[in-house]
């Protein structure tokens, strides 16, 4: 059991290493159904070999990025790129110090003449000598195999290499006599040109001619990176910081000697094993292991030669070699590329200005298709006007033409708004004062103009109360925490917070205000250097609202220029110079075109976006437009129908393949139709033709056009209706064009070109460098006899017989004298099959085969054999460079060009921490987790026991005991299974326990709300239902079922730990963010397919071309498509689609009668296809991976908010939310602010003016409306990090602008609610006084009518209660003497009434509430009133004295004068007003 579950394993790792496992998969289909075969293999390679594996990458860039970051100053400053011609030296200066000065290194400082000198310097003079070393390198790679008898020593390729290498010296000569040895020596440069001019100097030599100094005339054309100033700079970012590089390359040759000298300590006794016998073949076969190239045959050989007791050892020994060779050493060096390629965090920011700076000014111009219009004459369309009643004629101006004049009208008034304050200033001399009064008054009436009065109060108001804010902001964060509190540590919200007030007072207040008399030195000095960085900070802040406001102004130059076009050219804008541009059938057009499903569902009243239940069906429907759509299903019939064709069963002869021809022509012809109907087809401003998709849509409709009226019954091989089918294979090819999304990935492909060239070149370098080496060293030498007891070319000659073996192991018994079968073949000197170096564009194609690690191990074994051992170095190190930093090199830049498309290459270390915490919180959602029953019954306790971690823990454990059932193999015949079988089925119910206890402890709905939880339910289910049909069938299926089950059972562990859900986290977003890129990489497979059944359907079954793989049908051609993919030889299968005569039978009528191949075709097919898919597409998914990989994998330091703020959060929510819906109301998110504790704590005593902030942006968010779970925290998010550091440029302004409404928002409610309070307290001490008003009324009239009916009135003086009364509030004048007060008389009219029904009732007077009080009786006593007006109390003491004989009329006028005198007071007091603020 434990040999059969090593073996499997063993056997899946060997698959997952992509070296052998098609020949797995093929075995596997002769044994089982093809389809099985199939889904587990390339599953298993999809899953393993790219995801998983991928994942170790992404690890490895991840941690070597925070080490980059802890460490940096160990690699020393990025931003140190100083030019190769320069240094720099400490001089003294004239007063006594030093400093740094550049010397530049060209400087003359030989004895050449004047002359020579500025020659050397002149640019004529170094590109003469490029063009030199250019043609050298054509000349060298002209050079090719000439026969055995051509006398190679004295050609000419030896004689222009004297030539150039005459040449070469002389020109370093030159510039030794011109700089001095000194000045020449110091450059890097010059030491290489050095070293290659004594190199080639020595190869020169006759007898040193074609030896190991070649490799010094080759190296010249490195010299030729200096052309290109983007090549040079390029090459001089990978490889100028040479230190971590070259430390890797040391560490990397390291390892390789340790483990070889290691391993040959270990298998040098082995008998039967050559290859560990002696050091370097023991050098060779763990670097083999290291290329994975064949590695898996060094470890058969081993294992088979050990035996079986030391094989699991020896298997472990090379499985741990090849896992720490391929994934960590090969990640490493992808991660020191992407580390040279990374920039420094402030030139980040500098190229983040520049690049909205470049934005803007491309923004602003027309494509050159409609600016084209602007090189014709201006032929405005006139409008005539035919029911003017008048006889004169219309003057026709168009807007453009008024524009002008309107545009020059208002910057003369601004420009006069400009020049006014400086005219009337005393520094205008040269003005006269005449001049100057009439600009004042024209300033004057300018400005009234334009601001207003209420315009300026308004302003003047809101400058007064962000003043009035901001300097109370100050005074509390001067005065900080209370004395004799303990110290709390803040939260994030908190620190935040305080730093952008901290940062807004020091930008808008002064300086002198913020500084006590009581501070330090030193703290001042830290106040003036806070206040220097937000001074720079605001003026960067302009320079991003300058670029913002330059955008806007391109944007809308652009659409003025159109307009401009549209009224000035009348055929502008108008489909194919006929359809009008307001005509109704365009219009028609327009809407059949742009008719797509509205996705979002918005409330008409708030405008927040409903949550819809099907919303990602509903996003899908909304992804493309109706037309689209119907063209994509068009489509995808189409290519299913040509998965049908086949060489055997073609399109020409096919009615039923012809139908769906003719659909997708039709259907094509209709939908451009439309489109250049409603859009235009090229002269137009959204034309079909804009773009390379739209030039794509035409070349295939064209195509297909031409294909369908051609329809050739004959198609000869290499022929122009060849040629015409494989373009019509092109067709899958639009669905790039009608899906957004795949645009998008088609565009991430195509805007990284420039530094993909660049590494292509840097490649040909390499491979033309080696080339040409080898083409010098081994042309002519590699052939062969193909009989092997013939050594000599002279001897080969003749016949000989060859015998034929089924197998290797198979060993047949034969007679006496009987011979093993066989037959007689010519004998044949010739090359190696795959290769050879006889020129050099074989060479090329050799090293472009051992570039992609296929085929090098046979290529070192017969160059060793053939030329000799010391030869084996040259392949080695081209597999090591090649392999080490071009691969790598290729991953690298593809992955930069693809974190630079998505925005992510320019971001510093705040900023990108940011990115990943919003893609993070994204994938967030609330807890599905029931809250625990409020009572202490059973299902309480079942909720306690399966929530505890031992339970978890335990359930985890069986799930593993229950996977390793599966260590040996359920056969119904073996009896072994039943008992396996058994111990599965207990395993079963007590996981339908399991989840039984779930269900009773959270109720039905509590536990459908997870999807871990359905998960569960969904394989207990299954379980379930295998048990049943086990003991019901008990058959092969059942136990394949089982088995299944138990498989699917192993997949929930995953979630149990948060390491494991991380990692799985990171592959489920990977899939889900690289389906895009899969559909396009099986689109191109597609492709590629289709022109493989054109081109290679017929060849004839060869090395690698065999009944499993090959091109006969669009199916295998899929598969064999794959196994290039993975690399799986993909070279031979090449050579085998490259046969020709007299190895095949040609015919020349028709292709499908031929089982020739095509050299050119397969040569650019396989190539391209490779280097495609498995450079560039493979890539984007790797790049994929490391992106969302740094979502999950981060530290608790460099997390912006950590796993457990999350989770705390999430458990908050689950308190608020009680419905579960995912949403709750406005007035609730205050109550969840207040719950929350730890880093998202809001403490209500300091932060009470954040909490209002938090809680109006809530109120805003949806209009008063529901918040979600994700609008709550992205709050939280954005309120716990410094926006200045982490967000970019637009978001930070959007950012900023909506914190400062929200902060003048606040505070406009903060203080209409203090002037409220204020109201309040004014209103109820106005009762309060209105009360004692409304007595002294009454006693006032009782008063009265009294006085009218006896004849007169005795005089009272004030007791002494009321002297006591007067004397304390003898500081206010109205008590410092008597005041005679007079009551007024029925007679007045302004005077207060009151009818006797309403005495118990409220009265309003002046929009306020007055209760009435008591009549309190006064008979010729002291009337004394405590009156309290605006919170001021008075005594005053009333004694009438009148006389019985005075005038009824000047009596009422006085008390009407008073009665108004107190009305006056008290509204002046009311505070009526102060609602107005």
């Amino acid at each position: 059991m434990t040999r059969s579950r090593g073996t499997s394993i063993f056997t899946v790792y060997e698959a997952a290493s992509q070296e052998g496992w098609v020949f797995l998969m093929y075995r596997a289909i002769d044994s089982f159904p093809r389809w099985r075969s199939y889904f587990y293999f390339i599953t298993l390679i999809f899953f393993l070999a790219w995801l998983v594996k991928n994942v170790f990458i992404a690890v490895i860039i991840e941690t070597f990025a925070e080490i980059r970051v802890q460490f940096q100053q160990m690699w020393g400053s990025r931003s140190s790129t100083t030019s190769t011609a320069t240094t720099q030296m400490f001089h003294e200066d004239a007063a006594g110090g030093w400093q740094l000065v550049a010397v530049d290194v060209n400087k003359p400082q030989g004895r050449a003449p004047a002359c020579l000198q500025k020659m050397m310097r002149s640019s004529v003079f170094h590109m003469f000598i490029l063009s030199m070393v250019a043609v050298d390198v054509i000349v060298a790679a002209s050079n090719y195999y000439k026969g055995e008898n051509f006398k190679r020593q004295y050609d000419e390729f030896y004689l222009a290499e004297v030539a150039f290498t005459v040449l070469f010296d002389l020109e370093a000569l030159l510039k030794i006599w011109c700089l001095g040895f000194t000045g020449y020596i110091s450059s890097s440069l010059h030491k290489f040109e050095l070293l290659l001019v004594v190199g080639t100097t020595l190869h020169i030599y006759p007898d040193l001619y074609h030896s190991q100094f070649t490799y010094f005339q080759v190296l010249r054309v490195v010299r030729l990176i200096k052309i290109s100033p983007a090549l040079e700079d390029f090459v001089y970012k990978i490889f100028g910081p040479g230190k971590k590089l070259g430390s890797l390359v040391v560490f990397t040759a390291s390892l390789l000697i340790v483990m070889s000298a290691i391993s040959l300590q270990m298998f040098c006794f082995v008998e039967e094993l050559d290859r560990f016998t002696t050091f370097p073949r023991a050098f060779m076969s763990m670097f083999q292991i290291l290329t994975q190239e064949g590695w898996v045959d060094v470890m058969d050989q081993t294992l088979n030669a050990v035996g079986h007791m030391w094989a699991p050892v020896v298997a472990i020994y090379f499985i741990l070699y090849h896992l720490f060779a391929t994934l960590i050493l090969l990640s490493l060096f992808v991660a020191v590329i992407l580390d040279n390629l990374e920039l420094d965090e402030d030139l980040k920011k500098l190229k983040q200005l520049k690049q909205s700076e470049a934005n803007a000014d491309t923004k602003e111009k027309l494509p050159l298709r409609l600016r084209i219009f602007e090189k014709f004459p201006n032929r405005p369309q006139m409008v005539k006007i035919s029911k003017l009643p008048s006889d004169f004629t219309v003057p026709k101006i168009r807007e453009s033409f008024m524009k002008q004049f309107i545009d020059r009208q208002q910057q003369d008034t601004s420009c006069l708004l400009r020049r006014l304050p400086s005219a009337s200033s005393s520094s205008c001399d040269h003005s006269k004062r005449s001049a100057i009064e009439e600009n004042k008054y024209i300033d004057q009436k300018l400005r009234k103009s334009v601001f207003s009065i209420r315009a300026r109060n308004l302003l003047e108001k809101e400058t007064a109360i962000n003043k009035i804010l901001r300097a109370c902001t100050r005074q509390r964060m001067l005065s900080g925490s209370f004395e004799g509190q303990p110290a709390k540590e803040r939260s994030i919200l908190s620190v935040q917070h305080h730093i952008r007030q901290e940062r807004r007072s020091l930008r808008h207040g002064s300086n002198s205000q913020r500084i006590s008399r009581g501070k330090s030195l030193e703290t001042l000095t830290q106040d003036h250097s806070n206040t220097v960085r937000y001074r720079n900070a605001q003026r960067e802040d302009s320079e991003i609202k300058m670029i913002q406001e330059k955008k806007e102004q391109a944007e809308m130059k652009r659409k003025v220029q159109e307009e401009e076009l549209r009224e000035n050219h009348p055929y502008f804008d108008k489909p194919l110079f006929i359809v009008g541009r307001e005509h109704r059938f365009r219009n028609f057009c327009r809407v059949v075109v742009r008719a797509r499903f509205n996705a979002s569902k918005t409330d008409p009243v708030t405008g927040a976006v409903k949550n819809t239940k099907y919303h990602q069906l509903y996003d899908l429907l909304g992804l493309v437009t109706y037309l689209d759509w119907v063209m994509i299903i068009v489509t995808i019939c189409s290519c299913i129908s040509m998965m049908f064709e086949s060489p055997f069963r073609r399109v020409m002869h096919a009615p039923t393949l012809q139908i769906a021809e003719y659909v997708f022509v039709i259907f094509m012809s209709i939908e451009l139709n439309l489109k250049i109907m409603a859009d235009g087809l090229f002269f137009t401003p959204t034309a079909v033709i804009r773009d390379f998709g739209g030039v794509m849509d035409i070349f295939i409709y064209l195509v297909s056009l031409i294909f369908l009226c051609w329809m050739p019954q004959n198609v000869p091989a290499k022929s122009g209706a060849q040629l015409l089918m494989v373009l019509r294979c092109l067709r899958p090819l639009r669905i790039f064009k009608l899906v957004p999304q795949m645009r998008k990935v088609v565009r991430e492909l195509f805007s990284g070109f420039k530094e993909i060239f660049l590494v292509s070149i840097l490649l040909l370098t390499l491979m033309l460098v080696f080339a040409s080496f080898g083409v010098q060293l081994f042309a002519g030498k590699l052939a062969k006899c193909n009989d092997p007891h013939i050594i000599s070319r002279e001897d080969c000659h003749g016949i000989f017989r060859i015998n034929v073996s089924v197998s290797k192991n198979l060993n047949l018994k034969l007679r006496p004298g009987e011979k093993k079968p066989g037959f007689w073949v010519p004998r044949v000197w010739a090359n190696p099959r795959n290769f050879n170096f006889d020129n050099v564009g074989n060479a090329m194609l050799a090293l472009f085969e051992v570039l992609s690690l296929k085929g090098w191990v046979e290529v070192r074994d017969v160059i060793i054999h053939r030329v000799g051992p010391i030869h084996g170095i040259y392949i080695h190190v081209f597999v090591f460079l090649g392999c080490m930093i071009g691969l790598t090199l290729f991953v690298g830049v593809v992955i930069a060009n693809f974190n630079e498309n998505k925005g992510t290459a320019l971001l510093t270390v705040d900023q990108r921490r940011w990115e990943d915490l919003k893609s993070r919180l994204k994938i967030a959602q609330p807890l599905h987790l029931p809250p625990r029953p409020d009572n202490d019954g059973f299902r309480a306790k079942m909720y306690d026991i399966t929530q505890h971690p031992f339970f978890k823990r335990t359930i985890a454990v069986l799930v593993l005991a229950q996977s390793v059932l599966l260590s040996v193999k359920w056969d119904a015949a073996d009896p072994v299974t039943v008992p396996l079988a058994t111990m599965s089925v207990v395993f079963t119910f007590i996981f339908v326990l399991e989840v039984t206890m779930k269900i009773i402890a959270m109720s039905p709905a509590g536990f459908w709300q997870s999807r871990r939880n359905r998960y569960d339910l969904l394989v207990t289910s299954l379980g379930v239902i295998w048990v049943i049909l086990h003991f019901a069938l008990l058959n092969a299926y059942t136990y394949m079922m089982g088995a299944c089950v138990i498989v699917f059972r192993f997949f929930s562990i995953c979630g149990k730990h948060v390491t494991l859900k991380m990692l799985l986290l990171t592959v489920v977003v990977s899939m889900y963010k690289s389906f895009f890129i899969i559909v396009g990489m099986f689109l191109l497979l597609l492709c590629y397919a289709f022109a493989g059944v054109v081109l290679f359907g017929t060849v004839k079954y060869g090395e690698n071309i065999n009944r499993h793989a090959n091109f006969s049908s669009a199916g295998k051609a899929i598969t064999v498509l794959f196994r290039i993919v993975t690399g799986e030889d993909w070279n031979k299968i090449m050579h085998d689609c490259m046969v020709q005569p007299p190895f095949c039978t040609p015919d020349n009528s028709t292709y499908w009668k031929t089982d020739c191949g095509n050299y050119a075709g397969a040569l650019m097919y396989f190539c391209s296809f490779y280097v495609i898919i498995a450079y560039i597409m493979l890539n984007l998914l790797v790049a994929i991976i490391v992106e969302n990989f740094s979502l999950f994998y981060s530290t608790e330091e460099d997390q912006l908010l950590s796993y457990n703020d999350l989770r705390h959060f999430q458990i908050i929510w689950n308190m608020v939310d009680d419905k579960r819906e995912g949403v709750i109301p406005t007035f609730r998110v205050k109550f969840l602010l207040r719950l929350l504790r730890g880093r998202l704590e809001v403490d209500l005593d300091k932060d009470k003016l954040l909490f209002k902030h938090m809680c109006y942006e809530m109120e805003r968010l949806h209009n008063g409306g529901d918040v979600t779970f994700h609008d709550v925290l992205s709050m939280l998010s954005y309120r716990s990090v410094d926006i200045r550091k982490s967000l970019q440029l637009e978001e930070l302004l959007a950012r900023e602008q909506l914190e400062y409404t929200i902060e003048e928002e606040v505070a406009k409610q903060t203080i209409r609610m203090w002037l409220k309070k204020c109201l309040k307290r004014i209103r109820a001490k106005q009762q309060q006084s209105c009360s004692i008003i409304h007595s002294l009324r009454e006693s006032q009239q009782q008063e009265l009518s009294r006085f009218l009916n006896p004849p007169s009135i005795e005089t009272t003086q004030p007791s002494e209660d009321m002297n006591a009364i007067n004397q304390d509030n003898s500081a206010q004048p109205e008590t410092s003497s008597q005041q005679q007060l007079l009551s007024p008389t029925l007679s007045d009219r302004g005077g207060y009434r009151q009818d006797s029904g309403d005495a118990g009732k409220p009265q309003r007077k002046f929009g306020q509430w007055r209760l009435p009080s008591a009549p309190k009786p006064i008979s010729h006593s002291v009337s004394s009133v405590n009156l309290r007006f605006g919170g001021r109390s008075t005594m005053k003491s009333v004694a009438c004295k009148m006389n019985p004989m005075s005038d009824a009329a000047s009596c009422g006028s006085e008390v009407k004068k008073w009665w108004t005198r107190q009305l006056t007071v008290e509204s002046d007091e009311s505070g009526e007003d102060l609602l107005d603020i």
